[in-house]
Order: structure tokens, then sequence, then C-alpha cells
């Protein structure tokens, strides 16, 4: 077992032992271990505080941003003082993870430990909701007289590395201030993976300097709803993508709250948006008008994987994006990317012929193997692994190797074994129960949307990551993500009012171990949170807030 696996294991085991009987804090995600005293830190009007050195001085940089918010809020002037002078002290244990933190509150004093900023980060965020208003968190007034924190101990570490949310924008745009209120609410829940879902059949929303009609041509199309049976292309013309600096711009703000955003171009399949911005080399039947989708579904008009202009173009996309999103990972897609223009295309049969196949969905494993090779190429720090949805398994995945990581949607739980079986690393992002765009109650009120009420907050919960996974394979489980479609979906509100509070469920399972996890308790703890999604001022599905106060 690993130093880390064995922090997690102590911890849960602390957890389990009982407790003292004053009243538990209201904390989503729940600690690893949280130990209830009795009695209050009671904050002045003047704070004193201790921050232990650290190299470019980050651990102050991750306090100053809590202290503005604090003083704004509250009124509490903070200052600066020896370790033995202060009242809260922020100081290194470089024994714990990464992630991991100690937060120790007693009637004198608050003590933060961490090995990293990050773990500061969410010891800030406990703290931030151990407050009687989570109006520090959102940074916004409040009207409370008294700010105190109960007397605690808490000794915490994620269950899991990676704890995403996904967001559609291909389908509908929603614009950086949007982006930026649901990063604030994701570090509130310890979520570090924001994947932005960028490309589509319906709208290309990323500005590529050297294929300007991406954005020129291929953000805009006739229709805000997109059809589907009795609906119908509403005939309004419907545009909008980020700029670089605006991508930037979100890329900083993500990075201040410790979340890497995973950018998404798929290809070569749901990219009916590119194929019109450039049909002369990237469409299989450049004679034919081509134009960016209005319907929903999967568009048959894929790149043309065999047209080595259509190849360089996707190194050009992919050299572009590793400029502007300076984490580790980019999404290709993959998923549902029919061969049937393959088929009828010289080139590409051709091209089967000479990798000696039978199979055209090799043409789109070979397509990214060319795109890994650009990729590996590189200087080591613009190199970037590569995700992908599950469908490339149903091709021989061979050339790719096992340095890639597999999203588990479909099936979810036997195609993540499946990858690592392989040797593939694994996320888990079940479409049911995690697609949190789905319905979430049956009632009359909810917004159109996909499903039928069935994925409640309580279903979502319940769904158990890498349940009777094999202890020689838990290591390619790199962690959840919940995913978020919006082909129903057209204003921010309603993405909201679908996404909250579900999502802090999802963030549940990522961080806690599973053994503390009951829906009963986080039901009762979610009780607080209304009040929290006021301040941030984000929508919020009622109902479950509704039915338990009855």
């Amino acid at each position: 077992m690993s130093r880390f696996n064995l922090f997690v294991a102590l911890l849960t085991c602390v957890s389990l032992l009982p407790m003292r009987a004053a009243a538990q804090p209201s904390l989503i995600p729940l600690p690893a271990s949280m130990q209830c005293g009795e009695g209050q830190f009671r904050f002045g009007e003047k704070l004193k505080v201790f921050v232990d050195a650290y190299p470019g001085d980050s651990i102050a940089t991750v306090f100053n941003r809590f202290s503005a918010s604090l003083t704004k809020v509250t009124g509490i002037k903070v200052s600066r003082a020896k370790e033995a002078k202060a009242a809260l002290r922020l100081k290194l244990d470089k024994t714990l993870g990464t992630e991991a933190y100690t937060l120790k509150v007693t009637p004198d004093a608050i003590d933060i430990t961490a090995a990293r900023p990050a773990g500061f980060f969410y010891a800030l965020q406990t703290l931030g909701q151990l407050l009687p208003s989570r109006a520090v968190l959102a940074g916004v007034s409040d009207d409370t007289k008294e700010w105190t924190v109960p007397v605690v101990t808490i000794a915490d570490a994620p269950r899991f590395g990676w704890r995403g949310f996904m967001l559609d924008e291909g389908r509908h745009f929603f614009g950086k201030e949007e982006i930026k209120k649901l990063l604030d609410v994701m570090a509130a829940y310890k979520l570090n993976r924001f994947h932005w879902h960028l490309t589509e059949d319906q709208g290309w929303r990323l500005e590529i300097k050297k294929y300007p009609k991406l954005t020129s041509v291929g953000a805009t199309r006739q229709s805000k709803v997109l059809g589907w049976g009795d609906t119908k292309p509403d005939g309004q013309t419907y545009a909008g993508f980020y700029t670089q600096d605006d991508a930037r711009e979100i890329v900083q703000y993500a990075r201040e709250r410790f979340i890497e955003i995973v950018p998404e171009v798929d290809i070569p399949g749901h990219s009916q948006a590119a194929v019109a911005s450039y049909p002369e080399f990237l469409s299989c039947d450049p004679q034919n008008p081509h134009e960016v989708w209005l319907w929903q579904g999967v568009s048959p008009d894929v790149i043309n994987v065999a047209n080595p202009k259509a190849v360089q173009f996707a190194k050009d996309v992919i050299d572009e994006l590793t400029d502007i999103f300076p984490f580790g990972y980019l999404h290709l897609g993959g998923d549902e990317c029919p061969t049937s223009k393959w088929e009828q295309n010289a080139e590409c049969k051709k091209m089967l012929g000479e990798i000696g196949s039978k199979n055209y969905r090799d043409l789109q494993i070979h397509f990214y193997r060319q795109l890994m090779d650009h990729i590996a190429a590189k200087p080591a720090a613009q190199q970037r692994k590569l995700i992908f949805w599950n469908e490339v398994l149903h091709g021989n995945t061979a050339p790719l190797g096992t340095d890639i990581t597999i999203m588990a949607w479909v099936g979810a739980d036997g195609a993540a074994l499946d990858a690592a079986k392989r040797g593939m690393h694994t996320i888990l992002s079940p479409q049911i129960p995690y697609y949190i765009n789905r319905r979430q109650s049956t009632l009359p009120t909810e917004p159109r949307s996909q499903g039928h009420g069935t994925e409640t907050v309580e279903v979502v919960y319940n769904y158990a990551p890498m349940n009777n996974v094999p202890d020689n394979l838990a290591g390619k489980y790199m962690g959840v993500q919940a995913n978020f479609w919006t082909e129903w979906v057209e204003e921010a509100n309603v993405v909201q009012y679908l996404m909250f509070p579900r999502l802090a469920a999802v963030a549940e399972a990522g961080w806690t171990p599973q053994p503390l996890r009951k829906y009963p308790d986080f039901l009762k703890r979610l009780q607080a949170e209304p009040d929290f999604y006021e301040f941030m001022g984000v929508d919020y599905g009622k109902h479950v807030f509704q039915e338990n106060a009855k």
C-alpha cells in the first residue's frame, strides 16, 4: 500500500471512531476524519496570522485571497505576526500529500498544516464552510453579527486525484462570467478538473488563429434551439466563441482555485462545424454543401482522416491548445464517430488497405497515432497526455499504447475495467447517473431536458465508484467526473438548476472515503447549501430541500 493510501486508510479508521456529542458541521465534501469538540473560536475585530514560507510565496498568495474576502465580508482586519502571537497559523508539514491538510480549531487558535499550496487552499475552503455564513466563500456582503468557528479537528485528503466536471459549450454558449461562477462553486467543493467541451457539430467555440474560419463560420448557426423530433430549428442566428485571450483569462482564474482545465476538441467525429468551416480539406465529400449543424444527435459529416491536410489541421489545433492551456491533458473526444463517409471515400479506402485493416474504426486509431507522434516530438514542457471517450476501445488500440486515459461513460463500469485490464488509466463518468444535464425529478416544474427524472440527488449520490475493482487494477482508476451536455439547455440558469445540488454529490464521491458516504447524512448536510448558492448567484434544484423540509 502506498504512503498516500495508508494515510487515507488511517483517516477513515479515525473517522469511524465514536465522536464527541457536539453537533457535526455541515461540510461538503465530508472530510476523511473529523472530530467535533465543545466550544468555539471567536473572531475579534483583528486577526493575527502566521504563514510559513514557501517558494514563490504561494502559500501567502493563497491566504491573501481568502483574507481579502474575509475582511470584505466581516470587516475583520488581518495582519501578519510571529507564530507565537498568531491566532491563525498556516504551517508546513511535508509528510502530507499534495492535496491533504489538517485543520485544528480550539477556543484560542486555528492551526492549519499542509505540504503544498493546494492543501492550504482546501483547508481554507473548509474553514469558509465552518463559518456561520458561506458569504466569505462568495465574497459578498452578509448581515452575520458574530463570526465564530466550532471547535473541531480535521485530518483530510481526497480519495481520488481526479475530481471533475465537464460542460458542453459546443451546443450552447454561456460566456466567461458564467464559467467563473462555475469554477468558484467547483473550488468550494474541492473539484479540481474542469473539462471544457469546446467543439461540436453545432459549433466551434475557441479561436484558433491559424484557422480563423473555425470561428467566423463554425461558431455561428441558424438556430438557437436544436432540432429533435417535433422540435424544429427556429431560424434565428445563434453565435458565440472564446478568444484566446478569454481562454487565458479563464485559465488563470482556474489556476488560482487549483483547478486544471482539460480542453476538448472532439475529432474526427462531432466535427461538422469544423467541416463546414474548411470543407475543401476536412470533408470526405467537398463537392457537397456543408453547414454548421442545426440538429441534435450524431452527424455523419466527420473529418476525412486520410487527407494529409486534415491531419496537419489537427496537429496545428493541438499546437495552439498546448499554448493556451498549460496543463497535463488534452481531450480529443473519439466518441460516436460514424464511418459511413469514410467507407465511400477513395482516400479512406486506400489508407485502410495501407494500414492492413478491414475495420474502418482503425482509421480513427491511425489518425490518433499520428497526433500522438506529433505531441511526443515536442519539448517536454509542451507534451500532453491524451484522453478519449471509451468508444476508442472498439478499435485496435494497440498502436496508441497504454499511456492514454479512457473516460468511461457508456457501460462505464465495464468499459473502465476493460481499459484498466489493457493497462490504460481511466476516469469514471457514467452516463447514468453522472450526466447531470438529465432531469433530476419527476415534478412537472422540471425544465425541459433529457431523461425521465430518475437521476435524483439520491441516485447520483449512491453511485459507488470503483465498486468491486480488483486491487491490482485500482491504481488505474484516476477518479470521477460529472458531465453536462447542452443539447436541450440554452440558458445558464437552467444549467445551474440541473447541476446543483447534484454536483455536490459527485464532489463527495471524489473526495470522501466510500465507507463514510451515507445519503441520509449527506442530505442533512445539504440543507445548508441554498444560502451558499444564493451567495454565489447560481440557480439550483429546489425540490430536494422542499421535500426534506416537509
